[in-house]
């Protein structure tokens, strides 16, 4: 089933649990969400639609100064929650294997903000997203990632002065015969497409809703 062969009440029934989510109405999401396995509606396509651009929307809010981080942590619960209820009616048969995104800042760097926005559109879309937090060591996120045989290593950076334990992963990687094993996105306010393509990132986002493109594009 696809989004255009829904009727205009099952399309309005998505719209109203997207609407849910971003206004963080947790009781109202949840039962939309419940209709919508009732009615018989794809889950993969709630999931696909409402969520994914719930999770854009709930993004777009908190760059404009609407939301702060607390709205941006509540919105990432609830759409969790919600996505339980639609996964759990998927038949293990038609369950998509996720995609595994190794996430965190980068070590001596403390800043979240930016990193678990991007983290929270990864995982609304369907992506597997296993986040280390901050100040994470360049060897732990390569042994995390061997761990879970992940498809690609996200980095963040808020400080110029941390901006080269991005490379040091990368270089890493490659002296330890294992850069082709992942793929490698950078990002964070100093971070530049000129720099990751310096130190040979395949990906860089300068916000969370080019992150979601870029790692669609390098994943999918």
């Amino acid at each position: 089933m696809e989004l255009s062969n829904l009727s205009q009440e099952e399309k309005q029934l998505l719209a109203s649990l997207g609407n849910a989510i971003v206004a963080i109405d947790e009781e109202k999401a949840k039962k939309i969400a419940e209709d919508i396995v009732n009615e018989g509606i794809d889950p993969n396509i709630a999931i696909k639609y409402s969520i994914a651009d719930a999770a854009i929307k709930v993004g777009e809010k908190f760059d404009s100064g609407e939301y702060f981080l607390p709205h941006l942590v509540m919105a990432g619960d609830l759409m969790d929650e919600v996505g339980a209820i639609l996964g759990r009616n998927i038949p293990s048969e038609r369950m998509e294997a996720k995609k595994v995104i190794v996430i965190g800042t980068v070590q001596g760097d403390l800043h979240s903000v930016g990193k678990n926005l991007v983290a929270t559109m990864f995982k609304s879309n369907g992506f597997d997203v296993r986040d280390m937090g901050v100040d994470v060591p360049s060897i732990s996120f390569i042994e995390k990632a061997k761990e879970l045989n992940a498809d690609m290593i996200a980095l963040s950076s808020l400080l110029t002065t941390t901006m080269p334990y991005q490379k040091e992963v990368i270089d890493d990687l490659l002296s330890m015969g294992l850069r082709d094993r992942f793929k490698v996105m950078v990002g964070g306010g100093p971070v530049t497409r000129q720099y990751a393509e310096h130190i040979g990132a395949d990906g860089y986002a300068k916000d969370a809703v080019e992150a979601l493109r870029e790692v669609k594009k390098l994943l999918r």
